[in-house]
């Protein structure tokens, strides 16, 4: 069996390795994981990877997980070019730079608004209005230091060229754009840095990969994603998982802004728990 990957292209880590997989010529087996049916949470999916997360790597009795640690076994297996990861010791130690800060400003961040915007409602649960308003300040903070540290005057967030950084970025900032909120709106360096990296990747490339995303709101205004059922008797692990959750935060975690009994939590709330649930 040749090299295997586990995505759900709702996530942004899942799509950064699919367009880089794809964009290079990479050959491989794609497996959907369904994150919004809990697939990841199965038994069959938990001994791959007992993480319950997205996106995997599957390489013969190989298996690897996080997205950034998947992205630099393909550039180093699959010998790509130079530019996505750099041999350079300065240029490489520029692209571990930002995504060291990535994963605690961006990645944290930005997927906040699917939640609030499709999730919730889908099981009939609100984030509270403050809760957003204070999301979308510190994404404007991100934002800010992103192009003031990262970007600058350079075409791209590591150098004049493109590299693992700019894809894993694209995709997070992708997120909340799909639920109508254009964060590239006055701001023409960014806009014109993403600008830049679809013409490098392709309008088709994009559109294959963005297609899912960026059709959810419409999904979910039409209803055709999953209503909510009862997932602790479908599938026992998610009320195991949920609860160990709920118990550990003594609670729902902060990031959820409201009161939810538990209840409520093991029989629903954990949609929106399971998207954050993603390297």
């Amino acid at each position: 069996m040749g090299l295997e990957l586990y995505l759900d292209l709702l996530s942004q880590p899942c799509r950064a390795v699919y367009i880089f997989a794809k964009k290079n010529d990479i050959p491989f087996q794609m497996h959907t994981v369904d994150i919004i049916k809990g697939q990841h949470v199965s038994e069959q999916f938990s001994q791959m990877n007992c993480l319950q997360k997205l996106p995997v790597l599957k390489d013969g009795d190989f298996v690897l997980t996080e997205s950034s640690a998947i992205l630099i076994y393909l550039s180093s297996k699959y010998q790509v070019a130079d530019h996505w990861y750099p041999a350079d010791l300065k240029a490489r130690a520029r692209v571990h730079e930002y995504l060291g800060w990535h994963a605690d400003n961006i990645r944290s961040t930005f997927g906040v608004l699917l939640w609030a915007k499709v999730l919730g409602p889908l099981i009939g649960t609100q984030i509270p209005e403050e809760k957003v308003e204070q999301n979308k300040k510190n994404m404007i903070t991100a934002l800010e230091r992103l192009e003031k540290k990262f970007l600058g005057d350079r075409a791209f967030l590591a150098g004049q060229q493109v590299t693992l950084a700019d894809l894993m970025c694209l995709e997070e900032l992708i997120q909340p754009v799909a639920v109508g909120y254009n964060l590239f709106e006055g701001r023409p360096r960014l806009t014109a840095w993403r600008e830049r990296m679809e013409a490098f990747l392709g309008a088709d490339l994009c559109q294959q990969a963005h297609d899912t995303i960026l059709g959810v709101l419409e999904q979910a205004t039409k209803k055709n994603l999953p209503a909510k059922r009862n997932m602790c008797r479908e599938f026992p692990e998610v009320s195991q998982c949920m609860l160990a959750v709920y118990e550990v935060y003594k609670g729902p975690p902060a990031w959820v802004g409201a009161a939810v009994p538990k209840a409520m939590w093991t029989e629903g709330f954990w949609h929106i728990w399971t998207c954050q649930t993603r390297a």
